[in-house]
């Protein structure tokens, strides 16, 4: 007689989170979701599972509980409160944050999880909303093989890799360190596009070109055809993201290490937030380089920009490096030089961003 499925709770059926419920779904396990929306839970209730009226109502039973939500304090409220997901989860749990959060609170929940006869793990992924729909997401758990055995088999519905990093908190330090190295290959994807444009350059051919090099990136790949095309649909949305930099960067400044290129994307992303591009995808960085009509017809409004990003003193990043902080730009520009990247824009209407697009 074949083992019979774990039932599995699922908390917050978003972007990401949908697809991948959907994927434990059809892998026939017993599904409860709750999401703050309940219509987003609708096409999941359709297909089998079944819809609980509170986050502690879902889980109450579930012998696996997975959670996929926003932010940190999110993550905190619905495990830690006093109805929370812990003290409502039954002794023998196991408990999955999927959602890309702190590694001190990730070891925070573990802790408190053991103490109460549960199981919890931080396991953010990476992949976008495209790879939560084909299930080939990468999972970054914070904790050994042996962990996370008794649940693989779930995991593996959605993922096509996992890695294990061995510790409580582990898998968000891992997922930051993916989110450092992803800003950097958003700005550069950026900058070469601007500067292929500025320079004449058939801008597909261009792209092509770079990915048969070692200039190839993933984003290269993948965002920029969207960026071509004008489609800034989220497959990751600009807070999300400008979320994942900002924990990346208070963990460095926590250790005591700089963090360039993600001081660079940060402003640059939070000069976008700053127009009204939160909800975009991330691709619409390259938005920043182009006309003010471009980003007109993108929703976007530069009269946002207001005088409290304005690059006064230092770089504009908005974080406390100290008196010996310098632009973070990389180039000799001279005195009278004010960073671009350091929300230093003195846009006048029709003049794309500094970043090498001139507008004309």
């Amino acid at each position: 007689m074949a083992d019979k499925k774990q039932s599995v709770a699922f908390i917050g059926t978003g972007i990401m989170g949908a697809p991948i419920a959907g994927h434990i779904l059809d892998a026939g396990y017993p599904v409860t979701v709750y999401n703050r929306t309940a219509a987003k839970a609708q096409p999941l209730l359709e297909r089998g599972a079944v819809w609980a009226e509170t986050a502690a109502d879902a889980v109450r039973g579930a012998d696996v509980v997975f959670t996929m939500v926003g932010y940190p304090e999110d993550v905190e409220e619905l495990y830690l409160a006093g109805d929370g997901l812990l003290a409502s989860s039954k002794p023998g749990a196991i408990l999955i944050d999927l959602t890309t959060s702190s590694p001190s609170l990730a070891r925070d929940i573990a802790g408190a999880a053991a103490v109460s006869e549960r199981t919890a793990f931080d396991c953010p992924v990476t992949g976008g909303e495209a790879g939560a729909i084909a299930g080939t997401l990468t999972a970054i758990a914070g904790a050994t093989e042996r962990d996370i055995e008794p649940v693989r088999a779930l995991l593996e519905t959605f993922t096509s890799k996992i890695f294990c990093f061995g510790g409580a908190g582990k898998g968000q330090s891992a997922k930051l360190a993916n989110q450092v190295s992803l800003a950097a290959s958003m700005v550069g994807m950026a900058d070469a596009l601007s500067f292929a444009q500025q320079e004449g350059l058939d801008l597909a051919q261009t792209r092509e070109m770079i990915l048969s090099g070692t200039g190839a990136t993933g984003v290269l790949a993948s965002l920029a055809p969207k960026a071509l095309d004008g489609d800034w649909k989220p497959g990751f949305k600009v807070r999300h993201f400008m979320k994942d930099l900002g924990l990346a960067l208070a963990e460095a400044e926590e250790r005591d290490i700089a963090l360039p290129g993600c001081d660079v994307a940060f402003t640059l992303y939070d000069m976008l937030d700053a127009i009204g591009g939160a909800e975009l995808g991330t691709q619409a960085i390259t938005l920043l380089y182009q006309e003010e009509a471009e980003a007109v017809a993108a929703g976007l409004d530069w009269s946002l920009y207001t005088a409290e990003h304005e690059h006064e003193d230092g770089c504009g990043c908005g974080h406390d490096h100290g008196d010996g902080h310098e632009c973070t730009c990389g180039h000799d520009h001279g005195d009278d030089h004010e960073c671009c990247h350091g929300a230093g824009h003195h846009h006048e209407h029709g003049e794309g961003c500094c970043h090498g697009a001139d507008g004309e």
